[in-house]
């Protein structure tokens, strides 16, 4: 999702005049959990720039069912890109992580510095401590090498493109389905995990891709006088939250489902508030663009004309 967001901002980038050439992978042409399928591609292609946006993601109960999967999957991704890059002469790279680096009682806003300050939500410390590795790689060949490897951290992801697997995904996909599959079927009810009082923030997929070239774009010594060379990765997010009954009611009124939303609060919550302190972002003059209500029906818009094709 966030990968083909970025690559399209990039494409209208070269459509506009630059000068840009596009190295790009699926999944089935290069796994990049495999060292040896990655040296090949860097030894072969020697990129100048890499933007590093694939990982293994999902929700909670994916992160519960499989953390073994999250935890190796997504250190063998990091440890194979990060230093088959350095290994081709890479000297620019942009690795994309998750806000589940940050401890799970932290004061919210969640600044960088909170990084390492307390124990992780279980539901999620396998995919964390995988996605703070990457953070320290990046930071380590900096320190020893002398290389300009970037980090940024984005709050929940949505939009085009996302995985709306009903058990799989992360809560607002999975809203959408759900809510869109019971407003078809005239379903009386719609239960959502947990007590729905847990506040989360939401940051469209296209204002990820537009943060991410920024921070990318941006000349060393900005970057250097706003991070620390062990504390160098950077939030993105919109600076509000919602509640998940509140997000469940906004997708039932842009899905058109009418009936009755309550909760199962045998289901796990999660870490009750996780905001992004996005000051660090913004004083260097990026904010987000994209309202919640008005992406969430683009999302689902573009979720409605997939399933059509599909069907």
């Amino acid at each position: 999702m966030v990968g083909g967001a970025i690559l399209r901002r990039l494409e209208a980038r070269r459509a506009a005049g630059e000068d840009l050439t596009m190295l790009t992978r699926t999944h089935a042409q290069l796994d990049l959990t495999s060292q040896a399928a990655v040296r090949d591609f860097m030894q072969t292609e020697t990129p100048d720039v890499v933007i590093l946006a694939a990982a293994k993601v999902g929700g909670i109960h994916a992160n519960n069912t499989y953390p073994a999967d999250f935890i190796y999957e997504n250190l063998m991704i990091e440890c194979n890109v990060i230093h088959q890059a350095f290994d081709a002469g890479v000297k620019r790279l942009l690795q994309l992580g998750s806000s589940c680096i940050y401890p799970k009682a932290v004061p919210q806003p969640m600044s960088e510095d909170a990084l390492l300050t307390g124990t992780l939500e279980p539901t999620n410390e396998p995919y964390a401590v995988a996605k703070i590795a990457g953070i320290k790689l990046c930071e380590s060949y900096n320190r020893q090498h002398g290389v300009d490897y970037r980090s940024v951290m984005p709050t929940n992801l949505y939009g085009p493109g996302d995985n709306f697997h009903p058990e799989n995904s992360h809560v607002l996909p999975a809203l959408i389905r759900r809510f869109h599959e019971a407003a078809q079927n005239n379903t009386p009810e719609v239960v959502i995990w947990g007590s729905g009082k847990p506040m989360r923030e939401f940051l469209h997929v296209d204002d990820m891709a537009e943060a991410s070239l920024f921070v990318m774009d941006l000349d060393k010594a900005t970057y250097d006088a706003n991070t620390q060379p062990m504390l160098s990765h950077i939030n993105v997010g919109t600076g509000s939250d919602i509640s998940i009954l509140d997000l469940a009611k906004l997708v039932a009124k842009v899905t058109g489902y009418t009936g009755k939303i309550s909760n199962d609060p045998s289901k796990p919550d999660g870490t009750m508030k996780k905001l992004m302190d996005i000051s660090r972002l913004a004083d260097m003059g990026w904010r987000a663009q994209v309202g919640l209500e008005d992406g969430v029906a683009e999302t689902y818009r573009w979720f409605v004309q997939t399933e059509t094709i599909r069907g």
